[in-house]
């Protein structure tokens, strides 16, 4: 379904449990909202779930430019706004963790809990010409020039030898990504600068994290539990970057146990 969020179209689904708790889950970068699928059958009897295309992703709007963060969370409240949904749980990987952050720090009061995947809180001075290589590659040679280095990043070698058909899925997605959307949302994750901030957030807080995650490592997620005031810190073994996908039932497990004690 499509609704209008912050002036653009954004695609979304409602599944779950009428009337109860709502969960928000956000996606990463390159993804869309089927990203999810492993969490689905986990929360659909507890909970409400909204999951999102965010903006230049999936069957959102692709807007052209540059995104920035602040635009990418308003993005969500407008979300809410429309549906008429006061607060929420949230969950967000990556960039979905990105936008978290700018959640819980500008609009703490429409969140209930947060849960912080495999993201980080700043961006490294080494890790910009990467990002600059990658946008330059998908401007010039299109997303599928992208495809495997990004599923190399984002599963460990094991998991990818394996083939399961989530990796099939995935690579759909970072296939089918509007250039426009990666690119704009590549903008706004170079312009991540949370870290001396983290501090503010008073929300409960739960941070899981790829042992294996190379883009967004377990010290990105040390960093952020270092900061954020009683937050929860689970690292999954054997997990790159979705590890809501390689690892989905102790994923499922972290999750479940801090959303049902909110």
């Amino acid at each position: 379904m499509k609704i209008e969020s912050n002036g653009i179209q954004i695609n979304y689904e409602l599944l779950g449990k009428k009337d109860a708790p709502v969960v928000v889950l956000s996606h990463s970068l390159a993804c869309s909202m089927v990203m999810w699928n492993p969490q689905i059958n986990v929360l659909a009897p507890h909970f409400r779930i909204l999951r999102y295309d965010m903006r230049g992703h999936g069957d959102s709007e692709a807007t052209e430019g540059a995104y920035t963060l602040d635009q990418l969370a308003a993005d969500v409240i407008g979300l809410l706004d429309a549906l008429k949904m006061d607060t929420v749980h949230f969950v967000g990987l990556s960039i979905g963790g990105m936008i978290g952050q700018c959640l819980a720090l500008n609009y703490a009061e429409r969140l209930q809990s947060l849960a912080l995947c495999d993201t980080a809180p700043i961006i490294p001075e080494e890790a910009r010409p990467l990002f600059r290589e990658r946008m330059h590659k998908a401007r010039t040679k299109g997303m599928e020039a992208l495809v495997q280095e990004t599923l190399e990043r984002w599963f460990t070698q094991p998991y990818l030898k394996q083939n399961p058909p989530e990796v099939e899925l995935i690579g759909h997605q970072i296939l089918t990504t509007p250039v426009a959307g990666f690119l704009g949302c590549s903008e706004a994750i170079l312009g991540l600068n949370y870290l001396d901030r983290l501090s503010e957030i008073r929300l409960p807080t739960q941070i899981i994290v790829g042992e294996d995650d190379p883009g967004t490592p377990v010290e990105a997620s040390k960093a952020i539990h270092e900061r954020i005031p009683h937050s929860k810190l689970v690292v999954l073994p054997s997990a790159a970057h979705l590890s809501n996908i390689e690892q989905a039932e102790a994923f499922n497990t972290t999750l479940m146990e801090f959303l049902r004690d909110q």
